[in-house]
């Protein structure tokens, strides 16, 4: 019954988004040919020809959901964030497909415009239809409905937290059968658990799974039962149940862990880094690039005034190049305007900048505090050696005392370091607490997603980076 409700579930979704296209693909049609909002109208393919081009389309777009995932359960996916930042990179490759076909097949009559606001309509559209699905389907399993049964193999620590995790977030519709665990807990009610209670031995799963139909077999037993687990495993497959197995090591993992294989050997990742991904990393590398060409352009008269005003106001060079540590701990020179006299290199190298820094010229003071001092380092980003957004790089002298001092600081070094980012718009900049803002600068290291970059460039704007002296 659960399968067939799982295949009705997917036979919707899938007929919902071949409808989504269809309407993203109509309203970008009707937007580019029926309005002047792209220029004149006449001299354009009839409507059949680009027809035949939307249905080429809509496969296209299914097969790549498919295999990105996006018809998975809705109860194995994250939030709806991680799935609309899934979708935005989907769409995206079917957007290059699409171009690239037709540059190959040498097909220059479709509007390039209107297949752009096709991709646009089409991103936006299913996002908006995926919030819609899930919003349904939390509020029919709030309400006991579309449940999916699951028997616990263990009785400890381990098999408790995960049930009231479960039992905690009811929208993911899933109902604690029983656990199955040692004879002095038999008939013993688990707290936080909705009654669920311990209903045999973990010797007796077979009868349970002969005797039962269970969902979803979860195995949460400790380490030290561990060579049990082979026959445990075995049972479940005897049945015709898919085993699932919560390790106890998991406590020892930092962050959420993801999965390789050397051959056919499972390798471990303790700590999952989105950037790690191509097409993450391509998207924010495109990025980069584009805003920071942009914010060189744009101000390119500030600058222009600040490197005369620095020439005028004392002697010295007009950039400042210090060498701080960057991604993968390689060093690099990070670009400033020099704002300060010109000092001995030592003391360069392990002093901070304090509020009423004697050693800041008349108009470093100001170009500080208005962060103008930080604009050459779109150049360092132009190069490949930092992002717009990142962690803050710092000082080779900094990172050897801190990595010493601090628990995961050298986490930061997995991404490339940014001009500004999630600790700097918290007000973790210069002399600050340290421990906070590498907890912030882990926080972006790990649960990076598009958006995220975005809000930091916006809240960049809008409030400046506190503490800036």
């Amino acid at each position: 019954m659960i399968k067939q409700n799982q295949r009705l579930l997917n036979a919707i979704l899938i007929t919902t988004d071949a409808l989504v296209v269809v309407l993203a693909f109509i309203a970008a049609w009707f937007l580019r040919f029926k309005t002047t909002i792209f220029g004149p109208l006449g001299g354009f393919l009839p409507f059949e020809n680009y027809l035949l081009l939307a249905l080429f389309i809509i496969p296209l777009y299914l097969i790549f959901y498919y295999f990105s995932g996006l018809y998975k359960p809705f109860r194995n996916q994250s939030s709806i964030i991680s799935e609309a930042t899934e979708i935005f990179k989907v769409n995206l490759m079917a957007f290059i497909v699409l171009i690239a076909l037709l540059f190959i097949i040498d097909e220059p009559n479709y509007s390039r415009k209107l297949i752009f606001v096709f991709a646009s309509f089409s991103t936006v559209f299913a996002i908006i239809e995926r919030a819609i699905f899930r919003s349904i389907l939390k509020h029919i399993r709030s309400n006991d409905k579309n449940l999916k049964h699951i028997l616990i193999v263990g009785d400890g620590e381990l098999a408790i937290k995960f049930a009231k995790k479960i039992i905690s977030k009811k929208y993911l519709g899933y109902s604690i059968s029983g656990f199955l665990g040692s004879h002095h807990k038999i008939g013993h009610v688990i707290d936080g658990t909705n009654g669920a209670s311990v209903i045999g031995l973990i010797g007796d799963l077979d009868d349970f799974l002969a005797n039962n139909q269970y969902d979803r077999v979860i195995i949460a037993i400790p380490l030290k039962y561990y060579d049990n687990l082979t026959r445990l495993v075995d049972i479940c497959e005897n049945h015709g149940v898919k085993a699932e197995i919560i390790p106890d090591y998991y406590r020892y993992f930092p962050a959420k862990p993801s999965v390789d294989m050397i051959d056919e050997l499972p390798i471990i990742n303790i700590r999952y880094v989105p950037l790690d991904d191509a097409l993450n990393r391509f998207m924010k590398k495109i990025s980069d690039i584009v805003i920071s060409l942009i914010a060189i352009i744009i101000t390119s008269p500030i600058m222009i005034l600040t490197a005369i005003a620095i020439k005028i106001s004392s002697p010295g060079p007009i950039i400042f190049k210090q060498e701080r540590i960057g991604y993968q701990r390689m060093p690099f020179m990070m670009y400033k305007f020099r704002s300060m006299k010109v000092q001995d290199e030592s003391e360069e190298k392990s002093e901070w900048t304090t509020e009423d820094d004697p050693r800041k010229t008349r108009i470093g003071d100001f170009i500080r505090k208005t962060s103008i001092d930080e604009l050459p380092q779109f150049f360092n980003v132009l190069k490949g050696e930092m992002s717009v957004v990142g962690p803050r790089p710092e000082r080779p002298f900094f990172v050897e005392k801190f990595r010493d001092e601090i628990p995961k600081y050298m986490v930061k070094h997995q991404v490339r370091p940014g001009l500004t980012g999630l600790a700097q718009i918290h007000g973790y900049r210069g002399n600050t607490s340290i421990k906070r803002r590498i907890e912030y600068d882990i926080e972006y290291v790990e649960n990076w997603y598009f958006g995220l970059d975005v809000l930091i460039m916006w809240k960049t704007i809008l409030k400046g980076n506190k503490n800036a002296y």
